[in-house]
């Protein structure tokens, strides 16, 4: 589960996850009264709908990433460049985010942008599934097959990274502020509770497959696409929310300037703090995230339907901690959490220093290592989203929202970059020097944020 969340922090660095902590800004808090309110009706159907969304795309985004994804590469013969690109990838696209911010406030309804702009997205993964049945009956080069996923990586990616932001703007008007850690402890205990049941599952029928593995996981790649297209059904069910409603304020009246919303973000001291400690902490985790799988995969040879067990390992210890995070975030705040859990992700990696392929590390210290990794990332992935959106004004939220996404998306990318190049070289130690780098790089990178004053009192929606 270490490298599964980890994989999640990277493709989405803000995981969908709120809540907030202590003193109100005057400079960030600009609305008390927030300008849409939401029914308690509306509020509840939308929030179940919202679970049941995140249930099936959990289970699609399990199917095109994390280890059955990189074991699919690794069959074809991809070796760490090409994996380090599958990360790299969604990383880059980041910096579009802001664009697609920009669109979609200019738009009149979240839901219809998030439908076109996902479901495409979603739709173009089966280009992939004939070309994996062609791979085995014409026997079309394996590197063929590998570089057309990169470049469906790459555009359906592109496409999400246009949508990610508005996406997350509609949530902070659909979720009330005082719900957050609540709701979104048990939504990612559901999301916990899927992955725990339904990734050993898909690669149990990638592994036993009668024609291969290849031919396996096209048949799973279809499902994962129609239970994709399940979870913005879902979104039906979800009050819409007209963007230009949400940002007609008193304070944005007589602020014409398009160049200058863009970079008042450039004023709040407070949020460049946060995007400081978030730029550095992207690098730090990416310098390693990639490889976890690739280390269990290849390095190792541990069978695909293992690793996924040790992810099951990791999702059930999620599920376990995630309502325990939730609520002592709503006590004590997002920021000491992240500070003090922080310091055990970044340690994590070491403990990886000493594997191996004897029993004890196959079937003790590997799913140890799983479930510490599954119960910290819980914490950092539900309250680092709670902190940035407690750090980010309501005016032009979307647009700060897709910078948060997009300056870690480039510092990422280049410790992916970094951390490939040194999986290369023997004399610097390989994976097992990826991994000692990676976790001083992430202790430096929490200092940032002992500077970072969080927002307990700004209402979002």
């Amino acid at each position: 589960m270490l490298e599964t969340q980890e994989e999640d922090y990277r493709t989405n660095p803000l995981p969908l996850q709120e809540i907030q902590e202590d003193i109100a800004l005057p400079e960030t808090v600009l609305l008390t009264t927030p300008p849409l309110k939401l029914s308690k009706p509306e509020t509840r159907s939308s929030l179940r709908a919202l679970t049941l969304e995140s249930v099936f795309a959990t289970l699609f985004y399990s199917i095109i990433g994390g280890a059955l994804l990189s074991n699919f590469l690794l069959d074809l013969g991809a070796g760490p460049v090409e994996i380090g690109m599958l990360a790299s990838i969604p990383q880059l696209v980041n910096l579009l985010q802001p664009f697609g911010a920009y669109i979609g406030d200019r738009l009149q309804s979240r839901h219809w942008y998030s439908l076109w702009i996902f479901g495409l997205s979603r739709v173009l993964w089966l280009i992939l599934v004939p070309a994996m049945w062609l791979g085995g009956s014409f026997q079309l080069a394996g590197h063929q097959v590998v570089q057309l996923t990169l470049a469906i990586i790459w555009v359906t990616q592109v496409l999400e990274s246009l949508g990610r932001a508005s996406f997350l703007s509609w949530l902070a008007v659909l979720v009330p502020q005082r719900l957050r850690g609540r709701y979104f402890g048990f939504r990612n205990s559901a999301v916990s509770l899927t992955n725990l049941i339904g990734v050993p599952l898909l690669a149990l029928v990638v592994s036993s497959w009668p024609g291969g593995r290849l031919q396996g996981y096209s048949a799973i790649l279809v499902l994962g696409i129609v239970l994709g297209i399940i979870s913005l059904g879902c979104q039906f069910f979800m009050t819409d929310v007209n963007p230009k409603l949400v940002h007609v304020t008193h304070s944005d009246i007589g602020e014409k300037s398009s160049i200058g919303a863009i970079f008042s973000f450039l004023k709040e001291a407070n949020f460049l703090k946060f995007l400081l400690y978030s730029g550095l902490w992207s690098f730090a985790v990416n310098v390693s995230a990639p490889f976890f799988n690739l280390y269990l995969l290849d390095n190792l040879s541990i069978d695909v339907s293992v690793v996924t067990l040790y992810n099951s390992l990791g999702a059930g210890a999620n599920l376990l901690m995630l309502v325990f995070w939730g609520k002592l975030a709503d006590r004590v705040g997002n920021r000491p959490i992240m500070i003090v859990v922080g310091i055990l992700v970044a340690l994590t990696p070491v403990l990886w220093l000493e594997a191996g392929t004897a029993p004890i590390f196959i079937w003790v210290w590997f799913p140890l290592l799983h479930i510490i990794g599954g119960a910290t990332w819980a914490a950092i992935d539900l309250c680092s989203g709670n902190l940035m959106m407690s750090v980010t004004p309501l005016r032009n939220q979307s647009l700060y929202f897709a910078i948060a996404a997009a300056v870690p998306g480039v510092t990422g990318a280049m410790g992916i970059t970094l951390g490939g190049f040194i999986a290369t070289l023997t004399n610097l130690g390989g994976l097992p020097g990826v991994f000692a780098l990676s976790a001083v790089l992430r202790l430096a990178a929490l200092l940032p944020l002992v500077v970072v004053r969080e927002q307990r009192f700004c209402v979002f929606g």
